[in-house]
């Protein structure tokens, strides 16, 4: 049996999510990665191959919350965040891409905060 890594298996994950899940002009991909440190999310028009709105724990308006991108409350913000900036160019409908991740602390939080500001999905 080939063992693989935990950055493997999350790949593999992701690739067979992808299949099956695909943005479109009325509908974009809220895509999310995760790393150690910091959270990010992008909106993604995949017909088009465009990234439409991003928001990240690294940014500076993020920092100015005073928040830390590696906990739940952190990724919250984020949500948040990106729900502002895609109903300012008119996105009120999205995909949730969770990117291979497990539904579930940071990533949940992050799609609770999209869901608040205002994003259906």
């Amino acid at each position: 049996m080939d063992v693989k890594t935990k950055r493997e298996r999350r790949a593999r994950r992701h690739r067979r999510v992808r299949k099956k899940v695909v943005g479109t002009p009325e509908r974009p991909r809220l895509n999310v990665f995760r790393s150690l440190k910091h959270i990010y999310a992008q909106i993604i028009d995949d017909t088009t191959q465009e990234t439409l709105v991003s928001a990240s724990s690294c940014e500076k308006a993020f920092r100015e919350t005073g928040k830390s991108g590696s906990n739940v409350e952190g990724a919250f913000v984020v949500g948040n965040l990106i729900a502002k900036r895609a109903l300012e160019k008119n996105i009120k409908q999205v995909v949730f891409d969770r990117g291979g991740y497990r539904y579930h602390g940071r990533v949940k939080a992050l799609a609770d905060g999209a869901r608040e500001g205002g994003l259906e999905f």
